[in-house]
């Protein structure tokens, strides 16, 4: 990284050692954001241990075993410790694992958490964007709960793990670890994190190279998955109320190292908050890189040369408008063929249409001819007739004649 770069020495104070402290101040006044998804069966203990680990109520309503499907409920508060503020998200699975048919139950998990990468994608696209006061809504951690059987994982949490390794920081806890004994307990642990390792499924891993809290990390991933156990009900013991979880049989402390785990994740998270959100940008830049990859964005072109993002932008238009030109030429064609094929078809009904007109004026015009020829056989017997007459009329008149001229006239005295 120092390639190019020369070391020297001050011969006088500049000033520029402040920088620490102007960042310091910068993110005090801004304050800081951290987002929690908690995976789990209902009734598991998900909000009594978010309760637990930021001290606080978080007022909600209780859900029911009867979804046909897998809801996410988000729920946004402020807390202040000091003079630092702090944006907490608590994102909670409804209904998980409560359905008969649990193929996919994982799937709208796993699609909030990709909506949540494509909200910053879309906010880090944009020409006027704002990241810095940009409300961060992306997960940096997933607490997956789960059930105290002592036996093994189930077939939902497999799969659900697998199919969000690859997207969000995972920690895996143990619900209600109050219920089933110590020795059972470790046992329970040693078989979790066996069946995570031989089916490949990753989990979160506290950081080992920062040597301030190197130590302190390497004893804790000892202890994952952590076994927690939440109440929001105080006991008084002795002159103190301490949160805890009574029973006939003795009194549970939730802040009691001995007694469960969650002071434990209370420490892990606050101490490698910052590092769980770097591994969030890390997916987030993953998830970045396919989806501008699906877009056609690229940094190197076909002959191995940077590749600016006008010539891809640009390249991607032509390639949009030639697409578009192919598309209208292919509408066109198309409706040019429909028109074509329906012409034909009106003149194909026209024809058949007109099929019948043709073939009755044709047989008038026959019957037609047929009443004329008669006609003139009538008139041509009706003119022979007359002149038969005329005939025989004359030879009649001339017979006439000739008897009145023979005959004498007599005198009738």
């Amino acid at each position: 990284q120092n390639v190019g770069c020369r070391t020297l020495s001050l011969s006088a104070h500049v000033g520029f050692d402040s920088l620490p402290d102007q960042l310091l101040r910068k993110s005090i006044k801004h304050g800081f954001c951290f987002n929690i998804l908690c995976v789990g069966e209902t009734g598991i203990g998900k909000s009594a241990l978010m309760s637990s680990l930021f001290n606080t109520n978080f007022e909600d309503s209780p859900s029911t075993h009867f979804l046909s499907s897998v809801r996410l409920r988000a729920q946004t508060c402020e807390l202040q410790e000091s003079n630092v503020l702090l944006k907490l998200t608590v994102v909670k699975t409804v209904g998980f694992g409560d359905q008969v048919n649990k193929v996919d139950t994982y799937q709208p998990i796993v699609d909030y958490i990709d909506a949540q990468f494509e909200a910053y994608l879309e906010e880090e696209l944009k020409v006027i964007r704002s990241l810095f006061s940009y409300h961060d809504t992306r997960i940096h951690v997933c607490l997956y709960f789960i059930s105290p059987t002592g036996r093994s994982l189930k077939t939902i949490d497999l799969l659900t793990l697998r199919s969000l390794d690859s997207k969000v920081n995972i920690i895996p806890v143990i619900g209600k670890a109050d219920s089933i004994s110590k020795a059972e307990l470790q046992e329970f642990k040693k078989k979790i994190m066996s069946e995570l390792v031989s089916n490949g499924i990753r989990i979160y891993q506290f950081p080992t190279d920062d040597e301030t809290v190197s130590e302190i990390n390497t004893i804790t991933n000892g202890y994952l998955p952590f076994a927690v156990v939440g109440s929001m009900e105080k006991v008084k013991i002795g002159n103190k109320m301490v949160r805890a979880r009574q029973y006939p049989w003795g009194i549970v402390k939730v802040e009691n190292e001995s007694h469960c785990d969650t002071i434990k994740l209370r420490r892990m998270l606050c101490t490698n908050m910052e590092d769980l959100k770097e591994k969030t940008h890390a997916y987030y830049e993953l998830y970045r890189r396919c989806r501008l990859e699906k877009l056609g964005c690229r940094d190197i072109g076909p002959e191995n040369k940077p590749v600016s993002l006008q010539e891809v932008i640009e390249a991607k238009r032509l390639e949009f408008c030639l697409e578009m030109e192919r598309k209208e030429e292919e509408i066109k064609q198309r409706f040019l063929q429909r028109v074509n094929e329906k012409a034909a078809m009106l003149e194909e009904a026209e024809q058949q249409a007109s099929m019948p007109i043709l073939t009755k004026y044709a047989r008038l015009m026959l019957m037609d001819q047929e009443e004329e020829l008669k006609l003139e056989e009538k008139k041509k017997l009706l003119e022979d007739e007359i002149a038969q007459f005329i005939e025989k009329k004359a030879i009649t008149v001339s017979i006439q004649s000739q008897v009145s001229v023979s005959t004498p006239v007599v005198s009738l005295k």
